[in-house]
């Protein structure tokens, strides 16, 4: 490798770190708004998950063989043998280490599935929609990466053979966790 190489490799790991670190901290204060937690409520009721959760799992069943306990990675693929949703938001494990990566996060912990989870929405570009409580907006482009999730009030899914929830029981949801429409 040649000393310009080399000085341009070493050159972009302070500025990767800071902007990994910038990043974190815009997320984590992003969870501090009451909308944005909400919001995120109302996805995991939607998506029926947990944070031991793998694709499969049921809420209140005992001893479920689809729930995990170690955290230090994600869990793989679930019930099916090949679907890695996993986790409270059901983050596929190609979504979290692509996300994970851009925030240097390396475990499936609650608060790392809750990061990732507002980088998902940062990235689809609906967080301030979301902080605004511009609802019924967001939900086009929500409901491509959650499947569970409505495109809007009186419209399905983006993918007609999975279940979801109706835009209206997605809003009771996040109206009941303290969210605020506009």
């Amino acid at each position: 490798m040649s000393n310009s190489k080399r000085s341009a490799t070493l050159d972009s790991a302070p500025r990767l770190s800071s902007r990994r670190e910038t990043l974190l901290a815009e997320n984590t204060e992003h969870l501090t708004h009451p909308n944005v937690a909400a919001f995120l409520k109302a996805i995991a009721a939607a998506e029926g998950g947990g944070y031991d959760f793998k694709y499969g799992a049921l809420k209140g069943q005992s001893n479920d063989r689809w729930r995990f306990t170690d955290m230090s990675t994600h869990p793989g693929p679930g019930i099916d043998g090949r679907t890695t949703a996993a986790g409270m938001y059901q983050i596929t494990r190609p979504t979290w280490q692509h996300h994970g990566a851009k925030l240097g996060l390396r475990d499936f912990s609650p608060r790392t599935q809750d990061l990732i989870a507002v980088e998902i929405l940062r990235s689809l570009g609906v967080i301030d929609a979301i902080k605004a409580g511009d609802i019924a907006d967001v939900m086009p482009k929500v409901a491509r990466t959650w499947a569970a999730l409505p495109k809007g009030p009186g419209r399905g899914n983006h993918y007609p053979r999975q279940r979801h929830v109706s835009y209206d029981h997605f809003l009771s949801a996040y109206l009941q966790a303290g969210g605020t429409i506009a």
